[in-house]
C-alpha cells in the first residue's frame, strides 16, 4: 500500500497539520505513559490535562470547548476497524506513526465500507494533525518495531460508555461509545461491533 505524507495535498480532504499551538510539555509527559505489545487507549489523563498547554489546545484547537486529552499507545499493523465522531479529533504523534484513513461519505447506505478506499499517511514524530469529523480512522499503525505513542484530543466525554442503549437499526446501530460510531472488520473480533468493513483487513 502506498504511504503518503500528511504534508501532501491528498491529506487535505481528511484533515490538516496543526501549527496554532505548542505541545512540547505534552510530548514530554507522554514519555511516562506505557507502551504495551498490543494497543491501549486511555481517553482522559489528568496529568496531561493539567498542563498549561492543555488550555491552549482547547482554545485554538476546539474554539474553547472542554476537551479531554488521552493517548493511544502500542504496536499495531492492521486496520481492524474504522470510527468517526461528530467532531474533529486532534492527534499528536509522539513517535513516527501511520494513520489509515477514509471518508464517511463513502459509507454505503447499508453502513458497509469498502476497505480498498482507505489511504495511508505517515505522521512524523512531533507533528499534530486535525482529523475532520467526516474522517474515518482508528488506532495508528507502527512505523518501527518498538511501536507508537500518540496523543488523542477530543471533546470531553467522547468514547465514554454509552448511558443508553443504541438503536438496533440505522446509523446509530454503529454507536460503540459516546460520540463514537464504529464499523469493524470481522477478522478483528471486536465484541458487539457492527462488522461492515468489506474487503481486505489492511496490513501496513
Amino acid at each position: 500500500m502506498k504511504i503518503q505524507n500528511v504534508t501532501d495535498a491528498s491529506f487535505g480532504k481528511y484533515g490538516k497539520v496543526m501549527t496554532e499551538f505548542s505541545f512540547e510539555q505534552i510530548l514530554k509527559e507522554m514519555e511516562h505513559t506505557p507502551l504495551p505489545e498490543d494497543v491501549v487507549y486511555v481517553p482522559s489523563v489528568e496529568t496531561l490535562e493539567a498542563l498549561p498547554e492543555a488550555q491552549d489546545v482547547s482554545r485554538k484547537g476546539f474554539g474553547g470547548l472542554p476537551v479531554q486529552i488521552g493517548y493511544c499507545n502500542g504496536d499495531n499493523s492492521r486496520l481492524n476497524a474504522l470510527e468517526y465522531h461528530r467532531s474533529s479529533e486532534i492527534d499528536i504523534a509522539v513517535t513516527d506513526l501511520i494513520l489509515l484513513l477514509g471518508c464517511q461519505q463513502d459509507i454505503e447506505a447499508d453502513d458497509t465500507y469498502d476497505t480498498s478506499k482507505v489511504e495511508a499517511f505517515f505522521v512524523p514524530a512531533g507533528t499534530a494533525v486535525e482529523l475532520y469529523a467526516t474522517t474515518l480512522h482508528y488506532a495508528p499503525c507502527s512505523v518501527k518495531a518498538n511501536g507508537f505513542r500518540c496523543v488523542i484530543v477530543l471533546p470531553k466525554g467522547t468514547n465514554e460508555e454509552l448511558p443508553f442503549k443504541p438503536a438496533e437499526e440505522g446509523e446509530n446501530r454503529l454507536l460503540a461509545a459516546v460520540n463514537k460510531w464504529l464499523i469493524a472488520h470481522e477478522e478483528a473480533g471486536i465484541d458487539g461491533a457492527f462488522c461492515g468493513l468489506r474487503g481486505e483487513n489492511i496490513t501496513v
